[in-house]
C-alpha cells in the first residue's frame, strides 16, 4: 500500500543554507499492518508524513500510496488516505457531528451512506455523549477524537497518524490506541508516528527509527532486539539516537577542522 524509495526533502534556510530534513528514506508498509515511525522531536517524522500525504513535494526520491505516485497523482493519493496531524484544528462554532458531517460532504459521500458511516464512527470512538458539543467547549480528548473521526469518514485504505495521543490523558489515549488497533483488524494500512515506547510495543508490526532525517534501523521489534542485543525497546531507541548524534558530532568536527 505504501512504497517509499530514496525520499529526500531539502529546505532553504537564510542562515544555514540548504537543510536536508529527510535523507534518502526508504520503507514499505502493507495492508493490515501498522508501521511505526519512531523518533524524537525534529527527527523528520512529520516531514515524511507530509510528503506521503502530498502536503509537501519531495526534493528527490519516489513514493507511492495505494498505487498512486505522490507527485504525479496527488488528488488520487489524497482520496485514498486519511491524515491526522497532531496539531489539527477544530472549528469552534461547529459541533462534533457537524464537523465530521462537513468533511463527509467535502468527500462527496452520499447522505444516506454518510449518516450511517458517522453513526458507526461515533459509536466506535465513543463520541455520542458529546456529538452536539461545540468545538470551543470541547476538551483536548474530545477534539482529538473528532480529528480521528473526520480522518475516517471516507473510509480510506491508508491512514496516517502523526502523534495521535499527544496531550491526552491516560484513559483517552488508551481509547484512541484501541481504535487504531481495530482499524488494523479491518485491513487498513497504517503509518503511526510517535515517540512513546509503550504505544510502539502495543501496536506496531514494523518500526523504523529515524533521527536527523535518516532511518537508523528498521524491522520488527524482535528483529531489532536481536540485531542490537537489547531487549528493552526504550533503551534500544535511546542508544540508537545517542550513537547517531555522537557520530554526527564527530563528522561535523572533522568537516570544521578541515
Amino acid at each position: 500500500m505504501i512504497e517509499v524509495t530514496g525520499l529526500t526533502k531539502t529546505f532553504s534556510d537564510i542562515r544555514r543554507g540548504d537543510v536536508k530534513a529527510l535523507k534518502n528514506v526508504s520503507f514499505s508498509a502493507k495492508a493490515g499492518q501498522i508501521f511505526g515511525l519512531l523518533g524524537p522531536n525534529g527527527a523528520g517524522k512529520t516531514t515524511c508524513l507530509r510528503l506521503l500525504s502530498t502536503v509537501l513535494r519531495p526534493t528527490a526520491g519516489h513514493a507511492e500510496v495505494a498505487g498512486f505516485d505522490v507527485v504525479k497523482h496527488p488528488e488520487q493519493v489524497r482520496a485514498h488516505i486519511g491524515f491526522m496531524s497532531g496539531n489539527t484544528g477544530v472549528y469552534d462554532r461547529m459541533s462534533a457531528w457537524e464537523m465530521v458531517e462537513y468533511f463527509g460532504r467535502l468527500y462527496g459521500i452520499p447522505e444516506k451512506e454518510r449518516i450511517a458511516r458517522q453513526e458507526e464512527i461515533f459509536e466506535t470512538l465513543q463520541m455520542n455523549d458529546f456529538r452536539d458539543i461545540l468545538g470551543a467547549k470541547m476538551s483536548t480528548g474530545m477534539k482529538q477524537k473528532v480529528s480521528i473521526a473526520r480522518t475516517l469518514i471516507h473510509d480510506p485504505p491508508v491512514l496516517i497518524f502523526d502523534e495521535p495521543t499527544s496531550g491526552l490523558d491516560v484513559l483517552v489515549a488508551r481509547s484512541v490506541i484501541d481504535a487504531i488497533d481495530r482499524l488494523r483488524e479491518q485491513g487498513k494500512c497504517i503509518i503511526f508516528s510517535t515517540h512513546i515506547m509503550r504505544e510502539v510495543e502495543r501496536l506496531c508490526d514494523q518500526v523504523a527509527v529515524i533521527d536527523k532525517g535518516e532511518i537508523l534501523a528498521a524491522g520488527t521489534l524482535d528483529e531489532l532486539r536481536q540485531q542490537f542485543q537489547q531487549p528493552d525497546v526504550e533503551e534500544l531507541f535511546y542508544q540508537l539516537i545517542a550513537n547517531n548524534r555522537i557520530t554526527e558530532g564527530a563528522d561535523l568536527h572533522k568537516e570544521t577542522s578541515s
